[in-house]
């Protein structure tokens, strides 16, 4: 019975590496969650940051917004440890929001860590949250972020996508724009509903961590099973 009970287990745990591997994001790289966002609406989404280092903490995420896509409206979501500070740029050429002629964009966000401590420690990650609009009607936003280390290290998420699709060593997060319902969402005030629905839209994100557990539960069943056929065969044998 040890015998089979060793091999079960071995299955078991070749089967559980499996599920982790595919549970593991493909590369821990600054991202936009959600990924996507309708057409000419205000949408909430967070720059999720995971800490690639084994030792510091990330102290520092520089997030600089497209110059070709110009927003003007950005509100940044308190960060218990953090403050954030907001750039402004003149627009070469004014744009119309809801009738209002607008002159001036957002062109940086610079988050800091109140202290080390305070920091992304190494096997974590954080979010930060912003709420913008009118996002454009179509196409793609891509934020060119620097991630900075308690020990001077840096990461630039600045690799824009490549012709063939394939992933670039450093990609920059981006942020994917569908068709909308045909309504442009409302600015100000009520824009806090509306970030609330997408945050509750990132729950998605859990999908594969649901799967994993699935197809452990699974494995468990298979070696119990197994366990009590062979019992059952020793004891009519």
């Amino acid at each position: 019975m040890s015998g089979l009970v060793r091999r079960v287990g071995m299955t078991l745990a070749a089967a559980a590496v499996g599920v982790l591997a595919f549970a593991a994001p493909a590369a821990a790289h600054v991202t936009v969650q959600p990924g996507e966002a309708p057409g000419g609406s205000y949408s909430r989404f967070d720059f999720r940051v995971p800490n690639e280092s084994d030792e510091a903490a990330t102290v520092q995420l520089e997030v600089n917004f497209p110059e070709d896509a110009p927003l003007a409206s950005v509100r940044t979501i308190a960060v218990p440890g953090w403050t954030a500070e907001t750039e402004i740029r003149d627009l070469d050429t004014p744009v119309e929001v809801h009738g209002r002629e607008i002159t001036e964009a957002v062109s940086k966000i610079t988050w800091k860590a109140d202290s080390d401590e305070d920091g992304i420690q190494p096997g974590e990650f954080a979010e930060f949250g912003v709420s913008v609009g009118p996002l454009p009607e179509e196409g793609v936003l891509i934020f060119k972020v620097i991630q900075l280390y308690s020990d001077g290290a840096e990461s630039a998420w600045i690799d824009e996508p490549t012709e063939d699709g394939s992933e670039p060593a450093e990609p920059a997060p981006i942020l994917t724009i569908v068709p909308g319902d045909g309504g442009h969402g409302t600015p100000d005030g009520e824009e806090a509903e509306q970030s609330d629905e997408a945050a509750a839209s990132s729950d998605s994100d859990n999908t594969p961590l649901v799967i994993s557990l699935v197809a452990a539960g699974v494995a468990l069943v298979a070696l119990v099973l197994a366990v009590l056929a062979f019992r059952k065969r020793t004891t009519t044998g």
